[in-house]
């Protein structure tokens, strides 16, 4: 039994049952692919049947309106991707009849659909004999194979895919990338590896040369940025406040969120706060208090970026003009931390 037998006899045995293995419909395939990129599997799913149910075809998700998708994408994170999901879906249902391309090269040139995910799809749905290259197959091949390029170099993607290639079932290439994914999902994992039970330990490099751990090599660790946000929620005599839809370029884009005060310090006065307070004239000429809703900075992890956010709420008998009531607030699109704070404040409040 050649290594490829061995890698697909394992995955028979062991992979995980997921509705998107049970399809090859292109646009099934192409949403969970957008969806688990940088997202475990266990919390992608939920998600996939959400838009599944909410949008059954690539037509109806190209109809929906942006702000829909971003709530429906809540919580996901790198919603960039969601807003390439939605132009995607409009380009293949407007320019394409509602079909998705069925080569490689047309499958790259869709918004958000790099060399993995048209591999992807290519394999999974045309049987295009594409290898899949993703942190699951970096980790894999660079163990059994000793291969110790640096996985964040500009020349590591183009010598694993070789590898990968070279290795692949070309009569089912869909089910050789899905096993090899899945190997380094479940078996060959980042820690905690079960080398004792691997099918590939008499020939693996790294268990061989007890180097498991050093396997990938990575040249540059992620620098990780501090910033400390500052929330201003007014809480007016109706019990409505006030949002803004963040328009600049970043993760957030297109969400909403109460008026923002970056700072330099994690924890600012309230001298502080009224000097530099972002609402401008909204409270102007109207009384109102200042109180801090978490003592402590709620610290909200993103990938390279971690933030300290403390909301404050400015309650005043002023009824603002364009308030947002609760119903309003539970519609919009916001960060997950944001999204937190509104249920216990503004939605569990009786």
């Amino acid at each position: 039994m050649n290594w490829t037998q061995q890698l697909l006899q394992w995955y028979d045995v062991h992979h995980r049952s997921f509705p998107w293995r049970d399809t090859k419909d292109p646009y099934r395939v192409w949403l969970s692919e957008i969806i688990l990129q940088q997202t475990r599997t266990e919390q992608g799913l939920p998600y996939y049947l959400k838009f599944i149910a909410a949008f059954p075809d690539v037509v109806s998700l190209a109809a929906a309106e942006e702000d829909t998708v971003l709530k429906l994408w809540q919580g996901l994170g790198y919603y960039s991707r969601a807003r390439n999901l939605h132009t995607t879906a409009k380009q293949v249902a407007h320019t394409m009849n509602g079909v998705f391309p069925n080569t490689f090269a047309e499958l790259k040139g869709l918004k958000g659909v790099g060399d993995y995910t048209a591999s992807a799809i290519g394999s999974i749905c045309y049987d295009l004999p594409e290898a899949v290259v993703d942190g699951n197959v970096y980790r894999f091949l660079s163990r059994y194979f000793g291969l110790d390029t640096p996985i964040d170099h500009s020349a590591a993607h183009k010598i694993f895919k070789e590898q990968a290639n070279s290795l692949m079932d070309l009569t089912d290439p869909g089910r050789f990338n899905q096993a090899l994914m899945e190997f380094g999902a479940l078996q060959c994992t980042p820690k905690n590896t079960h080398c004792m039970t691997c099918p590939f330990q008499s020939s693996c490099y790294a268990f061989n040369h007890d180097a498991v751990q050093q396997f990938p090599v990575k040249r540059n660790k992620t620098k990780v940025v501090k910033r400390n946000f500052n929330y201003l929620v007014v809480d007016d005599v109706d019990g409505k406040t006030v949002m803004e839809q963040r328009t600049a370029k970043g993760i957030w884009q297109q969400l909403y969120q109460f008026p923002l005060m970056e700072s330099s310090e994690t924890k600012l006065t309230l001298k502080q706060l009224r000097t530099q307070n972002p609402l401008g004239s909204l409270l102007k000429d109207h009384p109102f208090s200042i109180v801090k809703w978490n003592e402590e900075p709620i610290l909200h992890k993103l990938s390279h970026q971690h933030l300290a956010v403390t909301f404050w709420i400015l309650k005043t008998d002023f009824s603002i003009p364009d308030g947002l009531d609760r119903d309003q607030i539970r519609r919009l699109a916001v960060p997950i931390v944001l999204e937190k704070f509104i249920e216990k404040y503004f939605i569990d409040q009786p």
